[in-house]
């Protein structure tokens, strides 16, 4: 079944909303590395139990997956640019309440003001999908890596503003960091504004003729290997990149090391944005989301091969760079599997069994090192890699790869 998928491109309104978007990325983006960065310092010094330590992290990546849903009905029901202002003020809602939380020494107050930083994630994590909207073709491709960039800036700010403002609540550190969360959805806010929807775009998602029930498409081929795709290539990121330090200290080697390793990381997920976008016109989307798959596969190799700090950290970067072309990708891939009017409801199911599934490697991949070690967790990426990239070299190398089709 052939889909149009989107409106009719808008060069001008598809330029404006990238930009626009990468903009928002970029505030946006912050909110989770400060809450990754902190949650587990904080949990430390509230948290009544000390099992429960790193929960505020866990609940960023539950309010994450089982917030795309909902993110995805308001966005449906109400427009793009109305769900992404609620979205800023959700961000800037859950900062405050951090703050407030670390500030009378309430843990279940801070929980849940980590929890709401990932409702307001699942927002963030739409704009790559909108950056599509206006877009076609090429575009369209190059207009998700555009976006994906505001996440390098974000790596970087993120990081930045908890070292800049850890301590500027006297007497209540980290304190300023949350509120500092807040500001940066605070200054989102009149970005998101500046989005617009084309009056075709409005007329087409408002028509609902054909539209397919999501229990059809979800058992669309196409459909099903995307999802699959950008579950494989974040999930065993999520997976891989949550053990390394436990695992680098673990092997002797310092935390400044392992932190390190972690900044080369995150640069990998992010910088090849530049190109990635150009690759995908060149090559086609599968066949780069393929590559991707490939390089996870090879920071496994390379993982498995020794415990010198250079093998953690080249592992690190090939699964950092193997991330951005795979989840990228399989975004692509999604973007040609529905209509306009399917729009919100295929990307955000796509969303909730992608951030579900980081969820729970997020809360599995701790307890899987201490129980079985470094080299379980890398052995475990090999099939899984498999498990996706036979269907996906085969469905790269069919003529018709490049076609939007259900």
């Amino acid at each position: 079944m052939n889909l149009m998928h989107q409106a009719p491109a808008d060069p001008g309104i598809a330029r404006r909303n990238s930009w626009v978007l990468t903009i928002a990325q970029a505030f946006g983006g912050a909110n989770a590395p400060i809450v990754i960065s902190l949650g587990g310092l904080v949990g430390q010094h509230l948290s009544p139990d000390p099992d429960l330590v790193t929960l505020p992290v866990s609940l960023l990546n539950l309010g994450l997956a089982t917030g795309t849903l909902p993110a995805a009905y308001v966005m449906r029901r109400f427009g793009r640019r109305e769900g992404y202002l609620l979205g800023t003020t959700i961000g800037m809602v859950s900062g405050t309440i951090a703050a407030i939380g670390i500030a009378f020494g309430s843990f279940l107050i801070f929980c849940l003001g980590t929890c709401l930083a990932g409702f307001y994630s699942s927002y963030v994590q739409s704009y790559r999908f909108a950056a599509t909207d206006s877009a076609s073709g090429a575009e369209s491709q190059k207009a998700i890596a555009r976006v994906m960039l505001g996440g390098l800036a974000a790596a970087v700010i993120g990081p930045q503003l908890v070292i800049w403002t850890r301590d500027a609540v006297p007497g209540t550190p980290f304190a300023g960091s949350f509120l500092s969360q807040a500001a940066m959805a605070a200054l989102a806010f009149p970005v998101v504004f500046l989005f617009r929807a084309s009056s075709q775009q409005k007329a087409q998602a408002r028509d609902h003729a054909g539209e397919r029930p999501l229990f059809e498409i979800l058992t669309s081929p196409r459909y099903l290997l995307a999802i699959a795709t950008g579950v494989v290539s974040y999930g065993l990121m999520t997976f891989v990149m949550t053990a390394s330090p436990i695992a680098m200290v673990g092997h002797g080697h310092s935390i400044d090391q392992a932190a390190l390793g972690i900044q080369w990381h995150i640069l990998a997920m992010y910088a090849p944005s530049f190109v990635t976008g150009r690759l995908m016109v060149r090559f086609g989307k599968e066949r780069v989301a393929a590559i991707g798959l490939l390089l996870i596969a090879s920071s496994a190799a390379v993982a498995l091969s020794g415990f010198d700090i250079t093998h953690f950290w080249l592992s690190l970067v090939l699964l950092g760079i193997g991330w951005n072309f795979g989840f990228i990708g399989a975004t692509a891939m999604v973007a040609d599997c529905h209509t306009p009017a399917e729009r919100s409801k295929v990307q955000g199911a796509n969303d909730f069994l992608v951030f579900g599934t980081v969820a729970c490697a997020s809360f599995s991949a701790g307890s899987l090192l201490h129980s079985s070690g470094w080299e379980t967790i890398n052995w475990i990426v090999l099939p899984a890699v498999a498990l996706v990239l036979v269907p996906l070299v085969w469905r790269a190398a069919r003529p018709d790869a490049g076609r939007a089709i259900g």
